[in-house]
């Protein structure tokens, strides 16, 4: 049974939380930067409370991580929850979830990265629709005009302007748009003090034909934590692959599509979303995660969207995890053809 989130609006409580890295402590400049970009569209903040702690490269105990993002989801203000940024360790948390409150009050869950554990989790547990998109620190610390467009598909996805009755009706599907400029420059985040340079965008489509099926995925090398678990949800017949990474050498990434390859998944997907690799190491081969992939494919038929922007790069798209998308080939699109929210 899939079950859908409520709109978050101006005015609603966004609960933020910690789940690995201790992004509040290590960036403090950034985060209070996030919290008053978000302030200013009108949301209210409610701090998990492992808000400006630290236990070296994680955020407190895996017992404590599991609290503070228990008590987000038992709390009935709290109307998202979004992490602060990703790390390494979040799949330490997914014993311990409190998943029947989540069954009883399903709310809006949203990060990236690692978070993928939670995500997919989440998912795989309770039917909930979680969403790939962006983290507090991370995304909505970015200097304009990149977070304004990071913030345009929060938004529009998640703050309630498409109705249920026109998505199921497959009168309004909603097809993404391809920002026009995108970024993986690297700066200092306690010193960054004025927008990134960015590069002219591009996306493309390597196939033929519309291809239809549940989106699923994430990162990457998070999956990797989880796979084989009741919290990794069984790859389906027709499903639409999204895969990103970040800060990876070729060999690791051709380790993780050749891991894909060996599970099957290539045999049963539809189609890959390949999201952009964020400072991408080719150890001085020229080649990149497209050309790694389509050696590991050898010549098997999966259709590839490559390039999109719902990964660590900036803008960031919101893509829905358990929902149906249609991707267009021949015209070049990427839809959503399901609800993702459920309107009162």
């Amino acid at each position: 049974m899939t079950l859908l989130p409520q709109p978050v609006q101006s005015g609603d409580t966004i609960g933020f939380f910690s789940p690995s890295s201790p992004a509040t402590c290590f960036a403090p400049k950034r985060f209070e930067r996030a919290k008053a970009f978000l302030q200013h569209k009108g949301f209210k903040l409610k701090a998990g409370h492992l808000t400006g702690k630290s236990d070296y490269y994680r955020s407190g105990s895996i017992q404590a991580r599991a609290e503070e993002l228990n008590a987000l989801i038992r709390d009935p203000e709290v109307r998202c929850i979004m992490s602060t940024i990703g790390g390494n360790n979040s799949n330490a948390l997914l014993p311990y979830i409190d998943y029947e409150a989540l069954r009883q009050d399903p709310k809006i869950i949203i990060g990236y990265s690692d978070v993928t554990a939670l995500l997919l989790g989440i998912y795989a547990q309770t039917g909930l629709v979680t969403f790939y998109g962006p983290a507090l620190v991370a995304s909505f610390g970015e200097f304009p005009p990149l977070v304004d467009e990071t913030f345009a598909s929060f938004k529009v996805l998640l703050c309630g302007r498409l109705s249920e009755k026109a998505v199921e009706q497959q009168n309004l599907p909603y097809s993404y748009s391809m920002p026009k400029v995108w970024t993986d420059v690297k700066i200092d985040w306690e010193s960054q003090s004025e927008a990134k340079p960015t590069l002219a965008n591009t996306w493309q489509f390597i196939g033929n034909g519309v291809v239809k099926g549940r989106v699923v995925g994430g990162n990457l090398n998070t999956m990797a934590g989880i796979w084989g678990s009741p919290y990794m949800p069984e790859i389906q017949q027709g499903d639409i692959l999204l895969i990103e990474d970040s800060l990876k050498g070729i060999e690791t990434v051709e380790r993780a599509f050749c891991h894909l390859k060996l599970c099957g998944v290539f045999d049963k997907i539809s189609a890959i979303v390949l999201g952009k690799h964020e400072l991408f190491d080719d150890k001085r081969t020229g080649r990149q995660p497209l050309d790694a992939l389509m050696e590991v494919l050898n010549g098997q038929a999966v259709p590839i969207l490559n390039g999109f922007d719902s990964c660590h790069t900036h803008p960031m798209l919101v893509t829905p995890i358990g929902v149906q998308g249609e991707i267009d080939f021949d015209r070049q699109s990427f839809s959503l053809t399901s609800p993702w929210l459920k309107y009162s």
